[in-house]
């Protein structure tokens, strides 16, 4: 049997299921409302300091970068607690690895930053 979401419904049902990732993520993870608040901030100053499109892009692109990687640790996190509250190994690490995406992702961000605004 065929599903019945395809076409234009699947599309609003995606996008319906994408909010409430969103909206969850900024009600529960305080982390990811203090980057969405940083975002809101610097976004207007790329668009003011960038000297061309591509520049505006690339600072643009790099404060998105930091909130879909913060969404993927999140998920990865909310995964290893559903699966249970023991200690393991193996959870410990995917919680670390996730972390660490996040900071590599801000460090690349910051450096970025650095480099096309001292230009």
């Amino acid at each position: 049997m065929a599903s019945e979401n395809t076409g234009f419904r699947r599309i609003i049902l995606a996008a319906k299921y994408s909010w409430q990732g969103l909206t969850t993520c900024y009600r529960k993870e305080a982390a990811f409302r203090q980057e969405m608040w940083l975002a809101i901030v610097l976004a207007p100053v790329a668009l003011w300091q960038g000297d061309n499109n591509l520049e505006r892009a690339l600072l643009l692109g790099s404060l998105f970068m930091i909130l879909i990687v913060e969404l993927l640790n999140t998920g990865i996190e909310n995964t290893v607690d559903r699966f249970g509250g023991e200690q393991h190994k193996l959870s410990g690490r995917a919680k670390d690895m996730g972390s660490a995406a996040v900071m590599l992702t801000i460090l690349m961000t910051t450096i970025l930053w650095l480099l096309l605004l001292l230009d």
